[in-house]
């Protein structure tokens, strides 16, 4: 049992469920991919293999493990990518809201009943049908939810765009208390270089008051800069269009002192080790062909 406590994004983990890549199946077909990066990988023959999947995220698991964090993992389904945990369900404060996901992955939200059974109805909020929301897009932090949107006419056209205006509204209901502050984001259902699959993948806040940032992947650049005005221009790292590709602003925070980052992220490591972060390095980039990477594949349930 564990008491649900999300109010931002780096105080000290307690608990976490981890995706799994147990059992995740074949290759999918080029109509499967729900992101240009998997499907560039699809059609290059260089989509992850399962073990090299299990490898990794098992890895993070040790990572996790090592710093006394209580981790769960999803109820194996045989052939389902259950990989980015984060898709699927998010915390805020001490309520689980369950995601408008794709329609051919609620399995994977039943896959982690077992964790969330002891729950009060009350503590479950599941959003109306008009609501689209996936975790990627969803930051506490401070007084504010940091949202990442799509708002375009042609939202309907985007498989990339996963929460929309509807989910700011719904979000602002849920949780009065909060300033819900929202980011267009740009969209590409092709080019992996162009485009921001969630928040996650252009935005995160690190330690206590820093953040890593990528001004292109903003269509609106007052929006950008309202993030770099926010925590202040020395304590943002930005990141190249290359580098959000790799997806450098997806690492993860097991406190204000201790990250989880790919080991490939020499630029991004070394900045935050000078700023006085412990980096624990694991390879994960098989993981990143499929478009999430470290925040993607945790739901966190509490922290201190």
């Amino acid at each position: 049992m564990v008491d649900l406590n999300i109010k931002d994004e780096t105080s000290r983990l307690k608990a976490v469920v981890l995706g799994t890549a147990t059992l995740s199946g074949p290759a999918p077909t080029p109509e499967e991919a729900y992101d240009p990066k998997s499907l560039e990988h699809i059609l290059a023959g260089t989509y992850p293999k399962e073990a090299d999947l299990i490898r990794q995220m098992e890895g993070f698991a040790a990572v996790l493990a090592k710093h006394d964090v209580r981790v769960f993992r999803p109820e194996i389904i045989k052939d389902c990518n259950q990989i980015f945990s984060r898709d699927i369900a998010f915390v805020i404060d001490d309520k689980l809201v369950e995601a408008n996901i794709l329609p051919d992955r609620d399995r994977e939200f039943e896959a982690i009943i077992h964790v969330i059974d002891h729950l009060e109805d009350s503590q479950i909020l599941v959003p109306p049908e008009v609501v689209h929301v996936e975790g990627g897009d969803v930051m506490p932090w401070g007084e504010y939810l940091f949202v990442g949107t799509y708002t375009g006419a042609d939202y309907s056209d985007y498989i990339t765009a996963r929460t929309n205006g509807a989910a700011v509204e719904f979000l602002q209901e849920a949780f009065p208390k909060r300033k819900v502050k929202a980011f267009e984001l740009r969209k590409s259902n092709t080019n992996p270089r162009k485009n921001a699959l969630h928040l996650d993948c252009c935005f995160q806040p690190v330690g206590r008051d820093m953040a890593i940032l990528h001004r292109e992947s903003f269509l609106d650049q007052a929006d950008y800069h309202w993030l770099r005005d926010f925590f202040g221009a020395e304590n943002v790292f930005e990141i190249t269009t290359e580098e959000v590709y790799h997806m450098f602003s997806n690492i993860f925070s097991i406190s204000p002192e201790v990250v989880v980052s790919d080991r490939s992220f020499t630029r991004l490591n070394d900045w935050m080790r000078s700023r006085g972060i412990t980096v624990e390095e694991i390879e994960y980039q098989e993981v990143g062909k499929q478009g999430g990477l470290l925040r993607c594949s945790t739901l966190p349930l509490a922290r201190e």
